[in-house]
């Protein structure tokens, strides 16, 4: 499960990076996405994907002697959907005023002086 995991992390980082590089600004957000998605999972790997109680200590222990599962990871992962979810909007907008003002998605024409966005 790990090693496809792994395989799964690298595809979406060389396909990110790969889709970052072009000159189309839906290819680059794209590829954004994929490298967001893939730093994701690669968070919940190194968090250890176990099965187990929650991480709660009941009052008569002094040490948590069973598995548990490590919340931390998770809630990191959360708030990372979270703020991606608000850059893909911000984004999206940001593209459809661009393209409604340059008539196109090349990011090498938005170099030039001519038009005023």
């Amino acid at each position: 499960m790990e090693y496809l995991l792994i395989f799964l992390i690298g595809l979406l980082y060389s396909s990110g990076i790969y889709l970052m590089l072009r000159k189309s600004m839906v290819k680059l957000l794209l590829g954004l996405l994929l490298l967001g998605n893939g730093a994701n999972i690669l968070i919940f790997l190194m968090g250890d994907i176990a099965k187990g109680q929650p991480p709660i200590i009941s009052k008569d222990a002094s040490i948590f002697t069973q598995m548990y599962a490590d919340p931390v990871p998770q809630s990191l992962i959360l708030t990372a959907i979270v703020i991606s979810f608000g850059l893909q909007a911000f984004a999206i907008i940001l593209l459809k005023r661009v393209y409604q003002m340059t008539r196109s998605d090349n990011l090498d024409t938005l170099n030039t002086q001519e038009v005023d966005i």
